[in-house]
């Protein structure tokens, strides 16, 4: 080789180290910055035609919910008997029921207190289930044994036979007794949850460092195990939410959940079952409803349970 420049054949050799420096390699240039599980899950949820399709359902749901006069301009108590279970007429798309009321506008009012029984319920049984199995997971000791042992006694209480012997002896007309009695039937499953998720963060390294570090019991508890704790816990409540639903409108057909003059897809099914033969739309549409409400809910679940559970990928 010969040499050039001052120094010969050392300037070449640095030049062409500096021109292989310059050449990226497989590993260089920019890299993407990690995502926390709350983006990552974000990242996958947002690519799922499932969630989309779901969200989309639930979301018309809870619009019709809060504001039913969009799509149904007319009254869900205003019947005429002379129309009792008249089939589809102009402006009357579902038909009437037996007292002669519209079954359109009684569908699209009945989504007001499933969607309300749904979602009070699941924030109630969420928030106790969590505090109580949070707290049992985190201290253990004799209240973890104690919690342990009345989920167990709820656990044992077969839900149908604890609603109609609890909710016969009530006379309210309003949505909170049901409300009441899911919540207390439903925060075991969610404590049990939550405990169990509890116990696997707090052995974290970065919750025993921030003991080593003379963190209060206090802040382990908000700023390191529940938001790493928090997940299944929203899964479970999200599929809880369609159930809770249907068990609702179970008890409204038993007669002992939701009853006149709120306006229930469980009424209105529960007042066409007799009718079934001579006039099945009364029964199709309050139950199309309601099947479809609870199925776009457990879509929901089932999506967010796929983009928080990285095992599930």
């Amino acid at each position: 080789m010969s040499p050039t420049g001052q120094g010969g054949v050392m300037d070449l050799a640095l030049e062409e180290a500096e021109s292989l420096e310059k050449v990226p390699g497989p590993d260089t240039g920019p890299r993407e910055k990690a995502r926390s599980l709350w983006s990552d899950a974000w990242h996958q949820l947002r690519r799922n035609p499932v969630f989309i399709v779901s969200s989309l359902m639930i979301l018309f749901l809870v619009v019709i919910s809060i504001w039913p006069q969009l799509i149904a301009s007319g009254d869900p108590l205003h019947c005429d008997l002379s129309k009792s279970q008249q089939g589809s007429q102009p402006g009357h798309p579902f038909g009437y029921d037996t007292q002669g009321c519209d079954v359109y506008t009684r569908t699209v009012y009945g989504a007001r207190a499933s969607i309300t029984v749904g979602v009070c319920a699941t924030l109630g049984a969420a928030l106790l289930g969590s505090a109580l199995g949070g707290l049992a997971g985190f201290f253990g000791g004799w209240g973890d044994a104690l919690l342990s042992r009345v989920a167990d006694i709820f656990f044992g209480i077969p839900v149908v036979l604890g609603g109609l012997v609890f909710l016969s002896v009530v006379t309210s007309t309003t949505v909170w007794p049901v409300v009441g009695f899911i919540v207390l039937l439903g925060w075991p499953q969610i404590a049990r949850i939550a405990r169990g998720s509890v116990i696997t963060a707090k052995q974290n390294d970065y919750v025993q460092a921030a003991r080593a570090l003379g963190a209060g019991n206090a802040r382990m508890m908000l700023r390191h195990v529940a938001p790493n704790a928090v997940a299944p816990v929203i899964v479970v409540a999200t599929i809880a939410l369609g159930t809770y639903i249907a068990l609702e409108a179970t008890l409204s057909f038993l007669g002992v959940g939701l009853r006149p003059p709120t306006v229930s897809w469980g009424i209105d099914i529960s007042n066409a079952a007799s009718q079934i033969r001579n006039a099945p739309h009364m029964l199709v549409y309050p139950a199309g409803a309601l099947s479809l409400t609870v199925l776009a809910f457990i879509m929901l679940g089932d999506a967010v349970r796929d983009a928080l559970d990285p095992k599930l990928r």
